[in-house]
């Protein structure tokens, strides 16, 4: 029979932490009741995630590093309906510069945001938020955290009068397609879809202008700008609008691993394992939250 350490169980007590983290449960408790490290109660009970604990052993031997700087607090990359509800309803304090998810890494690596909210496909594997694909398998004390997982699919005029259901139908004579910026998860997606499909982008007829959000999108369509669009279930609720789903994706959290201790970022976690948040998800729709906050990549 072999024997199971603390080590292997995803949650410890605190007698485990304390052992793990090599104090005293004393110490543990003082660290607790200073908010310095991440922990959960359970039926009354001191629960601490063991890769959170990980994180936070590594971004303090990384905290006494020559040129660590302290970046804003904001949240850039891409927008996510029920991510900007639970930044409002949290007081997590961080500002939104929701421009792609794109711009999101670029801001990220340029030290100019704290998270980069992002859903960008590789097109040569269908993976998500991969790091070299990316551009950021440089950056050594990178962190990606599961938001959650969404449906993609195509928000259409309310009872879908022309009767669209596929990715081809978009190339149809007279479908007027909103679209959002370059170097949108979803822009990367509606591509990565139509080359599946074997539909030319030139075939589209395209808005003037591109959409800077989800909800903008939507609103193309609900106003009669466009016919049809790709986006999330939640914003095509939101606007009242007809769905077909045709890709679940993964929405992450990149971030440097310091920031993860941040109070801003605590506060957001900390609201998304509450039970209204939780219902929140499930009434916006489209949303598989049973993945939130795992560490999904700890370079």
């Amino acid at each position: 029979m072999s024997h199971q350490t603390s080590a292997d169980h995803d949650y410890l007590t605190t007698a485990e932490a304390a052992d793990y983290l090599r104090l005293k449960p004393r110490k543990v408790y003082d660290l607790v009741r200073q908010g310095q490290i991440p922990c959960t109660r359970a039926t009354g009970k001191l629960l601490f995630p063991r890769q959170s604990l990980d994180l936070w052993l590594m971004s303090h031997l990384e905290g006494d590093m020559p040129g660590a700087r302290v970046v804003p607090a904001v949240l850039a990359g891409s927008h996510d309906p029920l991510l900007e509800w639970a930044l409002r309803e949290s007081g997590a304090d961080l500002a939104t510069l929701c421009h792609g998810s794109g711009d999101g890494v670029r801001r990220l690596l340029a030290g100019e945001a704290m998270v980069a909210g992002l859903h960008l496909v590789d097109p040569s594997s269908g993976r998500y938020n991969r790091p070299e694909a990316l551009g950021l398998a440089g950056m050594r004390d990178l962190v990606m955290v599961r938001w959650a997982r969404r449906r993609q699919g195509l928000l259409l005029k309310p009872g879908n009068p022309l009767g669209l259901g596929s990715i081809k139908d978009l190339a149809r004579p007279g479908v007027r397609l909103a679209h959002r910026q370059a170097g949108a998860g979803a822009q990367r997606l509606l591509a990565w879809l139509l080359a599946r499909a074997g539909v030319s982008a030139e075939a589209l007829a395209l808005t003037a202008h591109p959409s800077r959000s989800e909800d903008d999108l939507a609103l193309a369509i609900r106003q009669g700008e466009a016919d049809a669009g790709l986006g999330v279930e939640a914003a095509a609720r939101r606007q009242g609008l007809a769905f077909v789903a045709l890709h679940d994706e993964a929405f992450d959290l990149a971030l440097r691993r310091r920031s993860y201790f941040e109070p801003p970022l605590q506060r957001l976690l900390a609201f998304a394992r509450t039970p209204r948040f939780r219902a929140q998800a499930e009434a916006m729709g489209g949303y598989d939250v049973s993945e939130l906050g795992e560490v999904v990549y700890n370079a």
